[in-house]
């Protein structure tokens, strides 16, 4: 499974990619398979380390067949960056030009390692709720009895995927003059809904796809 990337819009840029999956860890797990490939919805928590690229930790029900597909075939898990709609009315020459759509996504690669430790899956659901609560007034936590806790833990298959490769694909338009760059900003910021204005926001930051930048 390739991601078609031509050469303005490819980032080998490892600080805007591991954001890209920390800031939008609600990703699309694909597994190949027959009669058709298994596709699940997940939120998954990027952890950089010794790996090449990280590794991904996240957790199925335990109802949902696709653990045991993916548990010996590779996999990609699809993470969905900003992205908006763009209107040919922004450029300069708007006669010349066509609708089109600026995004940035993220496909990371390798094969599921199920994990069979209890304690250890407690800890992949302990990670990824501290990352969605830790900075609420009131964090939910797993302060429960431990019958009800384990209880929680057996309905759920916990994994981890050792990135093998990442492919990334920011369309940010670095295709188009640092005028139109600057109008579709504009555009998009004048549009004003949130996805419009985080798109132009990583046009500014990530114009240059192959520049690091915080």
């Amino acid at each position: 499974m390739s991601l078609y990337t031509p050469a303005h819009f490819a980032t080998g840029n490892r600080v805007a990619i591991a954001r890209l999956m920390r800031d939008h860890a609600f990703a699309t797990l694909v597994t190949p398979g027959a009669p058709e490939p298994m596709v699940s919805h997940l939120p998954l928590q990027f952890v950089p380390g010794c790996e090449p690229h990280g590794t991904l930790i996240g957790h199925f029900a335990r109802a949902n067949p696709h653990w045991e597909a993916a548990a010996a075939t590779p996999s990609v898990a699809i993470f969905h960056g900003p992205h908006a709609y763009i209107s040919p009315n922004w450029y300069t020459q708007p006669d010349r030009m066509v609708p089109t759509w600026n995004y940035a996504a993220v496909h990371a690669h390798g094969t599921l390692e199920i994990i069979e430790d209890l304690t250890e899956a407690r800890h992949v659901l302990e990670t990824l709720v501290h990352r969605f609560e830790h900075d609420r007034a009131k964090p939910w936590t797993f302060d429960m009895p431990p019958r009800q806790r384990d209880a929680m833990v057996g309905a759920i298959v916990a994994f981890r995927m050792r990135i093998k490769r990442l492919d990334a694909k920011f369309k940010l338009s670095q295709n188009r003059t640092a005028e139109d760059r600057g109008r579709v900003v504009a555009g998009l910021r004048n549009d004003g809904y949130p996805e419009a204005l985080h798109t132009a926001t990583w046009m500014e930051i990530y114009t240059d796809a192959k520049k690091d930048a915080p």
